[in-house]
């Protein structure tokens, strides 16, 4: 069971960093939708704030804590609903399920496995249908080609991170990576201090390993 658990979280926390590594890269590079994170044309324009607003924002890590609480709430309740899909399919990775596998959200949708109460378009993994024909062969070495490019991620994530907060990261030093002033670790910032619990998680310095300032 311990090796069960392992090896799917290595994989789960590899697409994480893959997905990161990339959107640092492009954050860092002022590249953002077209249209508005908040408000827009059914909003107050005076509280709109556009994806070039977060844009023009050096640092990646300032970027996430500018985002707006609802968003960051709208994020985290996908995350559960995708773990909820995830965590209730058949069989299970720790007992006896493919390692990586992620179960089909249009089945899961519409009172379905995962009772999802609406339906869902799109798969999570292969929306468009692109590698249905593809041989089992071809799936397993695809399998170890994203479990080494997730151990890769997870590096280099952790690296762009590092540098941005000042720490030295050979390789990454030259570029000119934004300086970040905000804390990288926490999901939550002063901007959502509204919320239960951020205020009081707000006073304890990870610096100081949690320890009241």
């Amino acid at each position: 069971e311990t090796i069960g658990w392992f090896r799917p979280a290595e994989i789960k926390h590899g697409r994480v960093a893959m997905a990161a590594f990339v959107g640092f890269c492009v954050q860092s590079n002022g590249i953002h939708f077209p249209w508005d994170i908040k408000g827009g044309i059914l909003g107050d324009a005076a509280t709109a704030l556009s994806y070039g607003d977060l844009s023009a924002i050096p640092a990646p890590v300032d970027q996430w804590a500018a985002v707006p609480t609802a968003g960051k709430l709208q994020i985290l309740g996908t995350i559960a609903v995708l773990e909820f899909v995830g965590e209730t399919m058949e069989p299970h990775y720790m007992r006896g399920g493919k390692p990586g596998f992620y179960p089909s959200l249009k089945d899961a949708a519409g009172g379905g496995k995962g009772n999802i109460p609406h339906p869902v378009p799109l798969d999570l993994y292969d929306p468009f249908g692109f590698f249905e024909g593809d041989s089992e062969e071809k799936k397993a070495r695809g399998r170890n080609v994203e479990i080494n490019n997730g151990r890769a991620a997870m590096l280099g994530i952790f690296g762009l991170i590092c540098a941005s907060k000042g720490l030295i990261v050979p390789g990454l030093d030259s570029l000119g990576i934004a300086q970040a002033t905000a804390e990288p670790m926490s999901y939550f910032g002063p901007n959502d201090a509204g919320l239960p619990f951020v205020e009081n998680m707000l006073k304890f310095d990870i610096a100081s390993f949690g320890q009241p300032q």
